[in-house]
């Protein structure tokens, strides 16, 4: 007679045992990728503010006190590029370091993430982004467009009353930041009682003085190693002020920068490949001639 045989159980996936002993981020670890930011020095202290709350109201908790509501979903008002993002990412951890999420994740949509065309699909569409969200934070950026559109077809206000109710259902593994321009958002959260109710948390990010978006694009040299030539230093410095004073409507802080060095790079690759033999020196150092030419792409 045959014996009859078990089959092994499957043995976990290496990125799901990982992630089952993943140990919650390091708050000093957290605060230091905070404080590391370029400028948002008013953005540092409310965060920090933000967390020293949830965590005198845990120790008031555990110590049979009363505990008053509190609401930890933000309002992130700024132009692109202001470090909005990069926060909220930080801002996960952060809640998963004290207790306030489980997984401390982040999920980054916009409208187009949350509305479908048709009707009945948005709820399911915005439902299942909010699956994903939970225990960690959902950002929404440019959250206004979600009711700029009036008429009968457009269902942004679906995805609202869905989220809405996701937040009362989920209030205590589940936190939602709504960023965009400072108007636009300010518009959007009076538009709904149930927004102004869930939303009374305002963090303003102020635009990059000269001075920090020239220190960013020294982050960004430093980082993929490359440096600046002496007059190359000069030029960009004066490159960002300028830029900074005569900033219009369409400044993109950060983002602007990015696209520079990315300019930048691509002017000096072209140069470096005319050289038969090119140096280290040559491989890393941007020339005043290359910054040149990349304002002009």
């Amino acid at each position: 007679m045959l014996k009859e045989t078990r089959s092994p159980e499957p043995a976990a996936k290496p990125e799901e045992k990982a992630k089952e002993e993943e140990a919650p981020p390091d708050m000093d670890t957290l605060m230091g990728e905070l404080e590391s930011l370029i400028g948002l020095d008013n953005i540092k202290e409310n965060v920090k503010s933000l967390i020293n709350l949830v965590k005198v109201r845990k120790l008031r908790q555990e110590s049979g006190l009363a505990v008053p509501p509190v609401s930890l979903h933000l309002v992130f008002m700024g132009n692109p590029g202001t470090g909005k993002t990069t926060v909220a990412r930080i801002l996960a951890g952060l809640y998963r370091a004290v207790g306030v999420l489980s997984k401390g994740h982040l999920v980054e949509v916009d409208r187009s993430g949350l509305v479908a065309g048709y009707v009945g699909q948005t709820a399911l569409k915005t439902s299942e982004v909010i699956k994903k969200a939970l225990g960690g934070i959902l950002f929404i950026d440019e959250a206004y467009a979600l009711t700029a559109k009036e008429g009968t077809s457009d269902f942004g206000q679906e995805a609202v009353e869905t989220l809405l109710k996701a937040m009362e259902d989920n209030r205590d593994d589940f936190v939602v930041i709504v960023a965009g321009y400072p108007d636009l958002m300010e518009q959007f959260i009076s538009s709904n009682p149930g927004l102004q109710s869930r939303f009374n948390r305002y963090y303003f990010f102020e635009d990059y003085t000269g001075e920090q978006l020239m220190e960013i694009f020294r982050g960004l040299c430093r980082k993929n190693d490359y440096a600046l030539a002496p007059e190359a230093e000069e030029y960009a410095q004066e490159f960002f002020r300028d830029l900074y004073d005569h900033r219009g409507a369409n400044f993109g802080n950060a983002r602007d920068v990015r696209n520079f060095f990315e300019n930048v790079i691509a002017v000096h690759a072209n140069r470096i490949s005319k050289m038969t033999s090119p140096t280290k020196e040559d491989l890393t150092l941007f020339s005043k001639e290359d910054l040149i030419a990349a304002e002009s792409l």
